[in-house]
């Protein structure tokens, strides 16, 4: 599996390694026996107390609330417990964005809601999307911008400033502007500059363009690619004010 290496805005290096297939599927099978023991357990209790509930309606509620636990049982397991299952935990294997960051709760919700389309239900699509993705992630993943990490491949480090020193010393950063950028961004223009594709030309010119007209450059001083190299190391010496 590769690793994937992340600068955050504080300098702080983020590596992290996705989790195995078989690890996931491990984890996924301990899932599965936990549920089945809570909604057998939960079902064996509700016949010997046979609960008087009056109306087709409450009944439905009633046993909603019952066994969501079970139905909701991943989305509540890693809301709670910071991306990990039960299965996950044993496995030492947990959900965290491609960033590094925690998930929202919007991302855990919408990894939950298309595993119904990924997962076991239409013939375990996510399988096939995890082998083929660069960092194993299934459409759910994809869709939250999150991904499943070994945790003994996880390391947060401050980064050496020996490491930036084009922005150190008497660098004089030429974008004001590049202070402004987000994370996400300054990430989009790394690997916009790292794409070996063929289209690389073309898409530093479109992403330099943008940053132009976000930036209010009116004149073009340099080419496309060291316009792009220069917003970045701008934004990086902006970053590494704060460390």
């Amino acid at each position: 599996m590769s690793q994937t290496n992340i600068i955050t805005g504080q300098y702080v290096k983020i590596s992290q390694s996705p989790a195995s297939l078989a690890s996931r599927i491990a984890a996924w099978l301990i899932d599965i026996i936990a549920i089945i023991i809570y909604t057998t357990g939960i079902t064996y209790i509700l016949i010997e107390i046979s609960p008087d509930i009056e109306g087709s309606f409450s009944l439905v509620i009633f046993l909603f609330l019952v066994y969501f636990p079970a139905f909701g049982y991943p989305l509540l397991c890693e809301m709670f417990f910071n991306g990990q299952s039960l299965g996950k935990r044993l496995l030492k294997i947990r959900v965290v964005k491609k960033d590094g960051s925690i998930p929202t709760l919007g991302d855990y919700v919408m990894r939950w809601l298309l595993f119904i389309i990924d997962g076991p239900m239409l013939g375990c699509l996510g399988i096939l999307f995890i082998l083929l993705s660069k960092d194993s992630q299934r459409l759910g993943d994809m869709a939250a911008g999150t991904m499943v990490i070994k945790l003994n491949g996880y390391s947060r480090n401050r980064v050496s400033l020996s490491e930036f020193g084009y922005v150190s010393g008497n660098y004089v950063p030429y974008y004001p502007q590049a202070a402004d950028l987000t994370l996400k961004q300054a990430d989009v223009i790394k690997r916009c500059l790292q794409s070996e594709e063929r289209h690389r030309i073309i898409r530093i010119s479109r992403l330099a363009q943008k940053l132009r007209t976000m930036f209010g450059v009116s004149s073009i001083r340099m080419g496309d690619e060291q316009f792009l190299v220069t917003i970045l190391h701008d934004y990086q010496y902006y970053a590494l004010e704060g460390v």
